[in-house]
């Protein structure tokens, strides 16, 4: 054999051998922060999961954070990033919610008591989404915001990030905006000036005392049943210790009830409401901790804390008499309260700009009922 075929033949066994089976090659990552890396054969890649560094956080974006598998905004988690709901969840102008916790490697909360928060470890995420369904006039689904709760050594740090109207990212924003959003709802047109809050409004609710605080994640508000992305359906608090985000639980949590529940007694679904929609101000240490009511679940067993037969302590007018007023809405505070939108008088103070009628048909139908005379 000449050298020229020679060569020619081991030129070509060369190049048979680089361009071997393709399914087997891995490109290298475009970015450093590509949270994506190979297989110990070679293969398909693996995804990671979130990695974040404290020290950096709130990032610019929401994007940076990884906690979302895909297109941002079909909100997919990634691995490690678990979804969950509340049994009772606060009413913010009719908006929808998507809740995920994320926490680091190693670590887990712990359980204090059925009405008492989750202590969630340093690195813990809090991860709520707000958006509306059926945003005219595309008829599509518009996210306003994602707010973030970031447990650091310093203690719970707030980020709010801002949708564009492109749905493709969220840019950190705690000056505070509106958004005008027009939906249907039920058949029915809706609108709203939607409010995106502040750094200030954000901490008047989210406190005890001077130190913030998450609302909603309690074991009494918990624990139900919670269908993943994968298809399966599991007890929320089972699942969080499956998953070592929570230590233990007890089997037999004092749980609320949805107040929806037309079933239920109209006390128990007024205390219900109020727990998750007032009560981060009317209990110790809460922004209004100087009313006389405490409208957490644990204390508005007693009538006195629900404010039935309880003189208000100002004077709003209108013929006021009572906080709750048996039998009468007319003379009753609370219900004047969430019967408004007028700034100045409306209750919850911040989170709400429209009336929840469904709210304020419940309270009706509990001051009705009530038959007893104040003294």
């Amino acid at each position: 054999m000449s050298k020229y075929y020679l060569t020619l033949t081991i030129l070509l066994f060369a190049l048979f051998l680089s361009c071997g089976d393709d399914d087997n090659y891995t490109p290298m990552a475009e970015t450093d922060d590509d949270p994506m890396m190979t297989d110990d054969d070679g293969g398909d890649t693996v995804d990671m999961g979130v990695t974040i560094d404290l020290t950096a956080v709130p990032f610019n974006t929401l994007s940076e954070y990884g906690f979302f598998d895909g297109s941002l905004a079909n909100l997919t988690p990634n691995e490690g990033v678990l979804e969950y709901t509340l049994i009772n969840k606060l009413f913010s102008d009719y908006s929808t919610k998507k809740r995920f916790i994320w926490m680091p490697e190693g670590v887990s909360a712990t359980y204090e008591a059925d009405d008492q928060l989750l202590v969630f470890p340093v690195g813990t995420i809090i991860i709520k989404n707000f958006f509306y369904d059926n945003v005219l006039p595309q008829n599509a689904r518009q996210i306003l915001e994602t707010r973030l709760l970031i447990n650091t050594a310093d203690g719970w740090e707030f980020a709010d990030y801002v949708w564009n109207e492109a749905q493709t990212e969220a840019t950190y924003n705690l000056d505070g905006s509106n958004v005008d959003i027009m939906w249907e709802l039920n058949g029915e047109t809706r609108s709203v000036n939607y409010r995106i809050p502040n750094v200030t409004e954000c901490q008047t609710c989210h406190k005890s005392g001077d130190t913030s605080i998450p609302i909603g994640p309690k074991p009494q508000n918990l624990n139900k049943d919670f269908t993943y992305t994968d298809g399966s359906t599991a007890n929320q608090l089972d699942k969080w210790i499956e998953e070592g985000y929570l230590q233990s639980a007890p089997a037999d949590i004092n749980t609320l009830i949805d107040w929806l529940d037309t079933s239920a007694p109209l006390k128990d679904r007024v205390r219900n409401y109020f727990e998750v929609n007032c009560a981060h101000c009317h209990i110790d240490d809460g922004h209004c901790s100087y009313r006389p009511i405490r409208l957490d679940y644990t204390s508005s067993i007693l009538d006195e804390n629900l404010g039935v037969c309880v003189e208000p302590d100002e004077d709003l007018g209108n013929g006021l008499t009572h906080i709750i007023r048996p039998g009468n809405i007319q003379r009753s505070t609370l219900f004047f309260r969430l019967n408004t939108t007028a700034e100045e008088s409306r209750m919850p103070l911040l989170g709400r700009t429209l009336i929840h009628e469904e709210a304020v048909t419940l309270l009706e139908d509990f001051i009705n009922e009530l038959d007893m005379e104040c003294e």
